[in-house]
């Protein structure tokens, strides 16, 4: 039984751009590693934040989380991130479990302070704000609705 010339070389084109496509994805989706220097924080929520999520400043990637564990004593969060080597953090940088959208993933958001001292290789992220869910943000606005119809109408002046 002969094979069609046609067939071995139609095979290995696909084979090609399956790998083209791959070689493309990995890129794209920049899972690849970050060498840097370690940096911890500690939050009292984090809200679903997985192990090589982004670490970012004015939403540019400096680094990825390394690492979550719990504190046995404060029973807080402790994130391991690794930073870039380019970026120095000032230490008074607010660190805070930020959300790419309704559906996106979660990701750590830096806001650099102006502090003149640099936070050091091994150091912590003092400043930190924690996760606040989509659930909390609307249990939130329906006690604050639920606060302004007890208070009654506004006197605030009408149209007419």
């Amino acid at each position: 039984m002969g094979r069609n010339p046609i067939e071995t070389i139609m095979g290995a084109v696909v084979l090609v751009v399956a790998g083209l496509f791959l070689a493309f994805a990995y890129d794209t989706a920049d899972i690849k590693s970050i060498s840097g220097y370690p940096v911890t924080a500690a939050f009292s929520k984090v809200g679903g934040l997985d192990d090589g999520a982004d670490v970012r400043i004015s939403g540019i990637k400096v680094g990825s989380v390394s690492q979550q564990n719990l504190d046995p004593k404060t029973y807080q969060a402790i994130v391991h991130m690794t930073i870039l080597p380019s970026v120095l953090l000032p230490q008074d940088t607010v660190a805070s479990v930020a959300s790419d959208g309704l559906l996106g993933g979660k990701y750590i958001k830096l806001e650099p302070g102006r502090a003149e001292q640099a936070i050091a290789a091994g150091g912590t992220v003092t400043r930190t704000r924690n996760y606040q869910s989509v659930e909390d943000l609307v249990g939130e606005i329906i006690f604050l609705v639920s606060q302004d119809e007890q208070s009654g109408p506004s006197s605030a002046p009408t149209m007419e």
